[in-house]
């Protein structure tokens, strides 16, 4: 179609779901942190005045999961028990060594699971990400700061931004619609709320992308009123967000989740190696567009897929395109693991905003400029 529209979504940092993330990666940084070598896969669940632990970890040394489970709803800014969660809620930890067959083949230095795995780039945004899901990401990021830097007070921990942007021959044209929803005091009228959001937030983040909405195309709270978010309103489990970690519905994801994985789970660094092959194809303009394939045996060390789809874009051939992806990388696990440096702790950071286009993260390095 010449014309059409696309829709992508992002979460604020206080979504119950990323709240989950945030531990669980929280718990993946302190690992790695003590023992780079040490095997994390923890999930998190939170809702009303409770939250869980469970999962395996593998280290020299021990960790307080409860303390840093604590800190991060902390900093979250549940604070208040009128929100019906808070970092001082009751919790239940359940954690114990990973498996002895899965560490046997992660001991000589094979794939943590099985599994596919994508990463995809454009030329749409100077991060090499799809429009919608870099505009939906900086508005969570805004309101959020927003909050925390009590410029507009009145907001609540939590929060969902999407935007519609009109599309015209694969290339972003127009802003449709953008939508909303926070919890706020319930002192503040919603009219108030929008016209805040509408200066503080979208107006001068789409004017950085050189886009305009009137806020007549802004919708905030749909139902009219929304005063109490977070776990109380909304149950939350890690790796419920797949979409927002990647690429906004706007290319294929794989079969797993990201966040509470130490990086020999490919699941995680799979993902990440993909989306660096189809960053740098696109950086060194031999596409436009490129989504990376991905698959893995447990306990083996190389992939047994590794393709690359162009969508007719190439400006090189299928032969060259497949030799600089076997010269930049190395996609066997360890070769991954290595040349990308993941066995340290930077993967809380991941947990908000989405793991792809944040120039801080190895797997986002471009290598030839």
């Amino acid at each position: 179609m010449s014309k059409s529209t696309f829709t992508s979504e992002s979460v604020c940092n206080g979504h119950p779901d990323k709240i989950c993330d945030q531990i669980s990666d929280a718990i993946v940084d302190a690992a790695l942190t003590q023992d780079k070598y040490a095997r994390v896969a923890v999930e998190t669940l939170v809702t009303k005045n409770y939250f869980t632990l469970a999962g395996e970890v593998t280290l020299k040394g021990k960790l307080n999961y409860e303390k840093i489970a604590r800190k991060v709803i902390k900093d979250l800014g549940y604070v208040n028990y009128r929100f019906g969660f808070t970092y001082k809620s009751p919790c239940k930890i359940k954690i114990h060594t990973q498996s002895p067959e899965i560490a046997q083949g992660v001991d000589e230095q094979g794939a943590g699971d099985q599994g596919m795995m994508f990463g995809f780039a454009c030329s749409e945004t100077k991060q090499l990400m799809p429009l919608t899901i870099v505009l939906t990401h900086a508005m969570a990021r805004r309101i959020d700061f927003l909050r925390k830097q009590k410029i507009l007070p009145y907001l609540r921990p939590d929060g969902k931004t999407q935007i519609t942007i009109l599309y015209e021959k694969l290339l972003p044209k127009k802003i449709e619609t953008v939508i909303l929803a926070v919890p706020h005091d319930k002192k503040i009228k919603l009219n108030q709320v929008k016209n805040d959001l509408y200066l503080q937030v979208i107006k001068p983040l789409l004017e950085i992308y050189g886009y305009k909405i009137s806020a007549k195309n802004l919708i905030v709270n749909g139902t009219g009123a929304w005063y109490i978010g977070g776990p109380a309103s909304d149950t939350g489990v890690t790796g419920r967000k797949i979409i927002v970690d990647t690429y906004g519905s706007y290319a294929r994801i794989g079969g797993g989740c990201f966040s509470g994985k130490d990086p020999t789970k490919v699941d995680r660094s799979g993902a990440y190696a993909a989306r660096f092959l189809a960053k740098n194809i696109v950086a060194t303009k031999l596409a436009e567009r490129c989504e990376v394939r991905l698959a893995y045996c447990i306990g083996q060390k190389y992939p047994v897929m590794q393709e690359a789809e162009t969508f007719g874009t190439a400006k090189k051939s299928e032969k060259i395109i497949k030799s600089f992806m076997k010269k930049i990388l190395d996609t066997s696990v360890s070769g991954i693991l290595n040349e990308l440096d993941l066995r340290r702790p930077i993967y809380f950071k991941t947990a908000s905003y989405g793991h792809f286009g944040q120039e801080v993260f190895p797997w986002e390095k471009i290598l030839y400029n």
